[in-house]
């Protein structure tokens, strides 16, 4: 019998949800890893028998889950969280947010809410976030620093803003920013063409050329309400899909945020162009700005991801929160309690939001080669009992406050409830402070 094989870590878990291959369950497995990869998923008996780990994890009332993937969000608006509620989009924007913002943000700012944001998220079992907001050179960092896996999508709109005074500036610092992080393992810069209101046609053009150039993502809100697209029916006379369609902006490198208004000609689009859709569930019902047609555009084979959005518009960032609103409110919309089941649930925050990210290579599932992006969850308290179905219990309890360990390429963020890579004292301590400032 040959000797085992030296590697840096040997998790075993109760029960493996590998997303790849779908609907499976893993019984007493483990999971072995070596330079932040995956090495093998293997029952525990055997796992013991090859390898021979510096660190043996043992968690026997856990199941073990790939890294979320919060597709969606505003990172630094954590400090804005219940500061305007209760209000529809567009007041809730143009007379409080926007204001508070123009007032507020700056780079200590972002960089504080970033953390806030990522500490949050870290605690609930997210591994990669999307974040589109001001300053986005300092969520790198953070993010960098806290050793999250991130896309980072530079703002673009045609006015001024507190990081810059049109399209051309935010041009010229966003593609450098783009520079800086090229070699970055965990962190990719895109485009954030904020909404087609917000920006004319001829800095969109200009996305739509550099986006492939650079293999660059495109991060936008699209179809956000009704009201939306009936504004670019007047202004423009097509829908907003239609008119980035005609400016070459759809493409698989196009992950359109919200849409929850989407017609035939929409989804016709979305089919034809491999653009990703990012559902925002929460933040949608509480903007009352309409429902994603989750079931409709899954059926039509549209890659459907999930995201919070920021904590100004939710409130919180966890995303399997998120996701008993995503499945409770896809059966209620089609009329169809299979619609969403628990697996696809899943699948939806892991393997869909990193294909929507274009990691779908490197994370969203348990396969061997790729990165240990990990999250334990406790399954053993009075909340999930008695356990039929993990997966159920997963996505239709309170998930979140249980999530005890958190990987990002085989290194710990979280262990037992206890963040590894960010100060939560001093996190709230600024936290704190940011109120007294911004509540007067």
């Amino acid at each position: 019998m040959p000797a085992p094989k030296s590697i840096r870590l040997l998790i075993k878990a109760r029960w493996i949800i590998p997303v790849v291959p779908a609907n499976r369950v893993l019984e007493n497995c483990a999971l072995a890893i070596n330079n932040g990869q995956i090495l093998a998923l293997l029952p525990q008996e055997e796992a013991e028998r090859q390898y021979n780990a510096e660190q043996t994890i043992n968690l026997g009332n856990h199941l073990l889950i790939p890294g979320l993937v919060n597709a969606h969000g505003h990172a630094a608006m954590s400090l804005l969280r219940g500061y305007a509620d209760d209000l529809p989009l567009k007041p809730w924007l143009e007379e409080h947010i926007w204001p508070a913002e123009q007032q507020w943000v700056s780079e200590e700012f972002v960089r504080d809410g970033a953390a806030l944001a990522m500490a949050e998220m870290i605690k609930s079992g997210t591994t990669c976030f999307a974040d589109m907001y001001f300053y986005p050179e300092q969520t790198a960092q953070v993010a960098q620093q806290a050793q999250m896996r991130a896309q980072i999508s530079f703002p673009l709109f045609d006015f001024p803003s507190a990081w810059g005074l049109g399209p051309d500036e935010y041009f010229a610092k966003g593609l450098q920013l783009h520079d800086n992080f090229r070699s970055s393992a965990l962190i990719r810069i895109g485009f954030g063409p904020h909404a087609p209101y917000t920006l004319s046609d001829e800095p969109l053009k200009k996305i739509a050329v550099l986006a492939p150039e650079l293999e660059a993502p495109i991060h936008i809100h699209l179809h956000e309400t009704a009201r939306e697209v009936e504004e670019s029916l007047k202004t423009h006379g097509k829908r907003p899909s239609q008119r980035l369609m005609d400016l070459g902006l759809l493409s698989p490198l196009t992950q359109c945020v919200h849409m929850t208004q989407v017609d035939d000609s929409d989804l016709a689009l979305l089919q034809q162009t491999g653009a990703h859709v990012i559902h925002c569930p929460e933040s949608n019902l509480k903007l009352a700005s309409g429902f994603c047609p989750v079931k409709t555009l899954m059926d039509a084979g549209v890659n459907l991801a999930l995201g919070t959005d920021g904590a100004a518009s939710n409130n919180d960032l966890n995303l399997l929160g998120e996701l008993k609103t995503a499945s409770l409110l896809a059966k209620a919309v089609s009329g169809d309690a299979s619609a969403l089941d628990a697996h696809t649930a899943l699948r939806m925050a892991t393997l869909n939001g990193a294909k929507a990210l274009g990691l779908e290579d490197k994370i969203g599932s348990l396969e061997v080669g790729k990165s240990a992006d990990l999250v334990a969850i406790d399954m053993g308290d009075l909340e999930t009992q008695p356990l039929y179905n993990p997966a159920s219990q997963l996505i239709y309890t309170d998930s979140g406050r249980r999530v005890s360990h958190v990987w990002v390429a085989g290194k710990a963020l979280l262990l037992s409830r206890q963040l590894q890579t960010l100060n939560e004292r001093e996190l709230l301590a600024k936290a704190r402070w940011w109120r007294q400032q911004i509540a007067g």
